[in-house]
């Protein structure tokens, strides 16, 4: 087989090639003990737990290739498991990585998400990386993260764990995923619909950060463990919007989430029903010191579901593929 060029895709190469490429690039976890390479990794648990989560994302539903680099896939992808981890009070400490790709993918592109996976670690979580994976082969574009945390001796922070009295606060943004997600259905289209590259790369050039909160978000995975030590009674990350996600602390407590307007900035609309930015939803008890970077909402109180200045609303929430028509774009 003929050196690989830059301009190889994975057809061209062996699984073996492949890998030798990707893993100089991806994060090393400070918790491993063995990483890539054997059959299976080994990771510490400091005290013999350890929080695990896994999530997918498959082209079409998940992303648009016209609309998100590689290097934003592993961004993302690796972001998005790392608030799962954070939600329960945890440190991030390893990932597991699967991809299927087309044979026709670049090798180029593969470089790039595993570049985006190493940076999305060092920049939100840092000491944690990848241990292991696998990698295939797939019409459809598909990524799957499996995610580990360390309790670091603490008692793992649930949703069912709200009381009334209690306050609640969010880290992270609130409606700026969403207000980039209508941007792109609105602008990164062509006449039909379909999600369009060139008009993608214009609103990259106009409105950077816009599209950046949602294709490669910051959720504040330090501030889990901020949350946990702090007290917190409950807590998840925010992917679905407040509003949605709130009722999900609100069924498993047992007790009702009742939001100040006020506290929900200009836009309520994008602060409940946004999703994607992966911020974190947490309760703390009556008195407690909240932690820098939480924002106070609102207050739990006796009931059931999810309201606003004492008025009951409907949590929606977010789901804009549920009218998914297929194109992949």
């Amino acid at each position: 087989m003929s050196e690989p060029t830059d301009g190889a895709v994975l057809g061209d190469l062996a699984e073996t090639d492949i890998l030798a490429r990707i893993f100089p690039r991806l994060p090393g976890a400070a918790a491993a003990i063995v990483g890539p390479g054997d059959d299976a990794a080994v990771v510490t648990a400091a005290d013999g737990r350890f929080v695990v989560t896994t999530d997918m994302m498959i082209h079409g539903p998940d992303f648009r290739l016209a609309w998100s680099t590689p290097y934003e896939l592993g961004w993302k992808a690796a972001a998005t498991n790392l608030s799962d981890v954070a939600a329960m009070g945890a440190r991030p400490s390893a990932l597991v990585v699967a991809l299927a790709a087309p044979a026709d993918w670049p090798v180029a592109a593969v470089e790039s998400f595993a570049d985006g996976l190493r940076e999305a670690c060092d920049a939100l979580a840092p000491g944690c990386g990848v241990v292991g994976g696998d990698l295939s082969v797939s019409p459809v574009l598909t990524i799957a993260i499996t995610a580990f945390g360390d309790l670091e001796g603490r008692t793992p922070v649930l949703r069912s764990g709200a009381r009334d009295g209690d306050v609640v606060a969010h880290a992270g943004r609130r409606g700026a995923a969403a207000r980039g997600l209508r941007l792109l259905f609105t602008e990164g289209v062509d006449a039909d619909g379909h999600p369009d590259a060139e008009r993608t790369a214009r609103l990259r050039r106009e409105q950077p950060l816009a599209l950046a909160a949602q294709l490669a978000p910051e959720p504040p995975i330090s501030s889990g463990v901020d949350a946990a030590t702090a007290g917190a009674t409950a807590m998840l990350d925010v992917s679905d919007g407040l509003a949605r996600d709130a009722r999900r602390i609100a069924e498993a407590s047992g007790v009702r989430i009742d939001f100040d307007s006020a506290a929900l900035g200009d836009d309520p609309v994008f602060a409940l029903g946004g999703g994607e930015d992966h911020g974190l939803l947490a309760t703390f008890p009556p008195g407690a010191a909240i932690p820098d970077g939480f924002r106070v909402l609102g207050l739990v109180v006796d009931g059931t579901g999810v309201s606003v200045d004492g008025t009951a609303i409907d949590p929606a929430g977010w789901d804009p593929y549920s009218g998914w028509d297929g194109s992949a774009g």
